[in-house]
């Protein structure tokens, strides 16, 4: 099918109908044509200080999925753009993102992950709740007109759907997760991740663009020289996906081998999610990998340079770990999903890289086949003001 913008399909058998029927006919859903993208669109210093002030600090981003803090107290700091926010749950289950920066001198309150009441300043021992609250200064005397209610840690911006705890990096800025997701909220919903068991994460650095790490989840043209001898490449029918579009965000489903099974037998399980990967673009910067056993969530952030990127893996279940056994299988499948991402796609990308930054030619090229590419070039370009061809 070529499309720019397939109508969108239901998460249901249609979905499965419309990854077989591409199977069989060995196509793809494709763009309308290729596009030629300036090298400049990913090297250029000025554009990735634009993406940071503009989009990503303005963007409501899935700062942690709801299923990291479960329960009253629960916490985890993690950095993002380099600042250090610190995730909360309080006494009566509302969630939270604070600036893990205390209030009396700016060293941090928290560290890793746990469940706690109380954070206490390492520096002079300045004690905050878990809704943020100042509750306890240690020689108060000395601040004898301090108003304790007025010094909390600094809330940013936040709100807990979908499965996740949202939230903008600007502190007076507005989230407003309706207009951001739109009707793509719906599609979110029907995964019920919040119901999912967060299981383990890793995160390290990448010598390539944020957006250019990004673009190697929207295509399956790489998957048999990339991850030809992996769980990817053996499983999935390579160079073709289901492709759908809500507005600035995307669906691609990537068929697995055994759909060519309801061939000879249509009397089987016709549920996309058991005979396709389905994964999310949710803008800017998120990817939701879906399996019939859980779901990786990937996050990627520009890291000081245009062609340097910090990449954020974590992986949760579909069914929360019961037992041991369960832990440990679910240990093997992260284990065996992380390795295809970080030692397949991120030693292919610094590679990428290398040829963005010393490139002396005027444009990559973006083949028909690479619609889901293509989508987010457009969507960030066009936000960044880049001209494309």
């Amino acid at each position: 099918m070529d499309t720019a913008g397939a109508t969108r399909t239901p998460l249901d058998r249609s979905l499965t109908e419309r990854g077989l029927e591409l199977v069989n006919s060995g196509t793809t859903d494709m763009a309308d044509a290729v596009l030629r993208v300036p090298l400049h669109y990913y090297r250029d210093p000025k554009i990735t200080e634009i993406e940071e002030s503009s989009i990503l600090r303005r963007t409501p981003l899935a700062i942690v999925p709801s299923a990291q803090i479960p329960n009253s107290h629960d916490f985890v700091v993690r950095s993002v753009l380099g600042d250090s926010l610190l995730v909360t749950r309080d006494a009566h289950g509302e969630a939270h993102v604070f600036l893990n920066y205390c209030r009396h001198r700016g060293a941090m309150p928290a560290c890793g992950s746990g469940n706690s009441r109380r954070f206490v300043c390492p520096y002079h021992a300045w004690n905050y709740d878990t809704a943020g609250r100042l509750v306890r200064v240690p020689g108060k005397a000395g601040f004898a007109e301090l108003q304790t209610e007025s010094y909390g840690l600094v809330e940013l911006p936040n709100e807990e759907r979908h499965g996740f705890i949202w939230a903008v990096l600007t502190v007076d800025a507005e989230l407003n997760l309706d207009r951001h997701l739109g009707d793509f909220a719906a599609e979110l919903d029907q995964w019920h991740y919040s119901a999912f068991g967060y299981h383990d994460e890793r995160e390290f650095t990448s010598e390539t663009s944020w957006k250019g790490a990004l673009e190697a989840f929207a295509e399956g043209y790489h998957f048999p020289f990339v991850h030809g001898q992996s769980v990817i490449g053996l499983n999935t029918v390579a160079n073709t996906h289901v492709y759908d579009e809500w507005g600035r965000h995307h669906r691609i489903g990537f068929p697995f081998n055994n759909i060519r099974d309801l061939n000879d037998d249509p009397t089987q399980d016709w549920s996309p999610i058991s005979r396709m990967g389905v994964i999310y673009w949710i803008y800017p910067n998120l990817i939701l990998a879906n399996s019939p056993v859980g779901v990786e969530i990937i996050d990627m952030l520009p890291a000081g340079s245009p062609t340097r990127c910090t990449v954020r893996h974590s992986w949760m279940a579909r069914y929360p770990a019961a037992d041991d056994a369960q832990r440990a299988f679910y240990d093997d499948v992260f284990g065996q999903v992380h390795a295809a991402v970080r030692d397949e796609d991120f030693v292919m990308l610094p590679q990428c890289g290398e040829g963005v930054r010393h490139g002396q030619h005027d444009h990559m090229l973006i083949g028909r086949n690479e619609i889901g590419v293509q989508h987010m070039i457009r969507v960030l370009a066009a936000e960044l003001k880049v001209a494309l061809e």
